[in-house]
């Protein structure tokens, strides 16, 4: 069978019908892509068709399929057993769509019932897993376009472009109403991200500035701002109110960082001579300190001699610790929302941190106050 053939006769037969293949495409129910690829040869007519196009067309099933018009026509016992074919063609694909229908319809319930169950959470339980609900509903459009393409309701609703531009609309305003969480967090997350790439982090190790960087008395890094405010409210008397002549300094580091919540690093390393630390001691000692065991991981300190403390719940610890010969280490990690996302480790020797000290991003602490959210 030569299918070029048939196609350029299917042509010619439009043609002498003075048709565009669009306006044959609706004559047979099909796309004009359909009635392409029958004239290029692509593809035949489904044999449920072709009784139908020759009496369109008004010649033999015969002559369509050898692409030439007969001298003789198909004797009528052809004619017959091509249209009990296609009828039997017919009845079969009708079986088959049925039962294509039968399981899109339960499919589009069982989509429907999980849908209304997620969504149907009380106040107390875990929240919805939005990323699970939105497959569901994914899952749900899929079904849903399967069961209207083998109900031919699709084909239809696609022909109205007025209809498929409201469903449309109607379509993403759905999504929004009902993820709107999920869009707003991403969002956020995306805000976030990109504050995290362009903030700098903000290092100085210059003694000489030491009264800027502090709290109690010049607002730190933020200028102007009332020093109530100034580190998240965190105390700092424990450290030097100011860097005197006769302090030997042997380290500082400040590093500020901001990439959406500001999040301060520090240290100031200092020998004193043996007169004066006996008196720094003893100023340590007389400050009030704070419980600070089990915040982030933090057990008793053992690696130094702990002077004094203010420890945060949440935003974090500011404290002294000694050697015991003369050195005194001050230090702190100011922060919120239960982490860090500087990577203290780099900016401040693991000795000067509190022994246990976790303040990474995805710290047992946090996950353990965050959890019940």
């Amino acid at each position: 069978m030569d299918q070029q053939k048939a196609g350029r006769f299917l042509k010619e037969l439009r043609h002498e019908k003075q048709m565009t293949q669009e306006q044959l495409a609706k004559v047979f129910n099909v796309s004009s892509r359909t009635i392409s690829r029958w004239e290029n040869g692509t593809n035949l007519p489904d044999i449920s068709l072709l009784v139908e196009i020759a009496d369109f067309y008004d010649v033999d099933v015969r002559e369509i399929i050898e692409g030439e018009r007969k001298s003789e026509m198909m004797d009528e016992e052809v004619r017959e057993v091509a249209t009990k074919m296609a009828d039997y063609a017919n009845e079969e694909k009708s079986k088959l769509l049925k039962s294509i229908q039968i399981i899109s319809f339960i499919g589009v319930l069982v989509l429907i019932i999980s849908i209304v169950l997620q969504t149907a959470t009380k106040s107390g339980q875990n929240s919805i897993n939005y990323w699970v609900l939105f497959a569901t509903l994914a899952a749900l459009v899929i079904m849903a376009l399967i069961t209207l393409y083998v109900t031919g309701v699709l084909g239809k609703i696609i022909k109205n472009k007025k209809l498929v531009l409201g469903i449309t609309i109607a379509t993403i305003a759905g999504l929004i109403v009902a993820f709107w969480r999920v869009i707003a967090l991403t969002v956020v997350v995306g805000i976030l991200v990109v504050s995290s790439m362009l903030a700098p982090i903000e290092k100085y190790d210059d003694i000489s500035r030491y009264n800027e960087f502090m709290s109690f008395s010049n607002g730190a890094y933020e200028k102007g701002v009332d020093t109530q405010w100034t580190k998240w409210g965190m105390d700092e008397t424990i450290w030097p109110e100011k860097i005197t002549e006769d302090m030997h300094v042997a380290d500082f580091t400040m590093v500020y960082y901001n990439p959406f919540d500001a999040q301060y690093l520090g240290y100031l390393v200092v020998d004193y001579a043996a007169d004066d630390y006996e008196e720094e001691v003893k100023r340590l000692k007389e400050y009030e300190s704070t419980e600070y065991i089990g915040y982030y991981g933090v057990k008793e300190e053992k690696t130094y001699e702990l002077l004094a403390v203010n420890a945060d719940a949440y935003q974090g610890f500011v404290y002294a610790l000694t050697d015991g010969k003369g050195r005194i280490i001050y230090a702190e990690q100011i922060f919120c929302n239960y982490f860090m996302d500087l990577k203290y480790e780099k900016y401040i020797p693991k000795e000067y941190l509190l022994d246990g000290f976790d303040a990474g991003i995805d710290n047992a602490y946090k996950q353990e106050k965050t959890k019940s959210r």
